[in-house]
């Protein structure tokens, strides 16, 4: 039975997946109540575990590296108490090879290599090319969903990324090329950002890790 994980923990982790955000963003991250989450920030900020910061007219919470420590201590203690480390761990090993085509489709999104610069950049003119990322997208999709199942059976935080990317490709599918790789828009890649980032600090691990 999938089990929920705690206030401090899930506020402390959206910080966490979504990098750099501000309070209500991260309170919707995981459907928290604003207020609440706004206390706990302050109460994580005076532990120094997250900073809030300011720039052109824009702020937002990050973690600290007391905070990533932290961060990665519950989580595992989480893990450790559902019993779900080698599922998660499972399900990693078979994310790595779909990551890999992600982030190929990603990139040939926004390249299109020609005969003189194979850095050019694709200005999507070509509806073939485009048609065989959102192919290779689509592929990555169906993929996702049994994996994102047995996340979810594990622990109730990691529902959702399968009808998020799903979401995010059906707007791409629907001429709105944005939502394949933007960050400022919940995209295909943001949301794969997300559970990579989401595998990595769960099991303890960093990006160039192996499983």
């Amino acid at each position: 039975m999938t089990q929920d994980s705690p206030l401090g923990l899930l506020v402390l982790h959206s910080v966490r997946v979504t990098g750099f955000a501000d309070t209500p963003l991260i309170a919707r991250r995981y459907g928290l109540d604003v207020a609440t989450t706004q206390e706990v920030l302050g109460d994580a900020e005076a532990r120094g575990w997250v900073e809030h910061t300011a720039f052109a007219g824009t702020g937002g919470w990050s973690l600290t590296g007391p905070g990533r420590v932290e961060n990665e201590r519950q989580l595992g203690a989480e893990l450790a108490r559902v019993g779900g480390a080698d599922e998660v761990r499972d399900v990693y090993r078979e994310f790595l090879p779909l990551n890999a085509l992600l982030l190929r489709a990603c990139t040939d999104w926004q390249l299109r290599p020609t005969a003189g610069d194979r850095l050019a950049v694709n200005d999507h003119s070509d509806p073939v090319w485009d048609g065989r990322v959102l192919h290779e997208l689509a592929g990555i999709d169906r993929a996702l969903t049994p994996l994102a199942d047995r996340l979810g059976s594990v622990l109730t935080r990691f529902r959702g990324y399968d009808t998020r990317f799903a979401t995010a490709l059906g707007r791409a599918l629907a001429g709105e090329g944005a939502w394949v790789d933007r960050t400022d828009v919940d995209s295909c890649h943001r949301v794969w950002f997300e559970l990579h980032e989401d595998l990595i600090a769960t099991l303890g691990l960093d990006r160039h890790a192996a499983p």
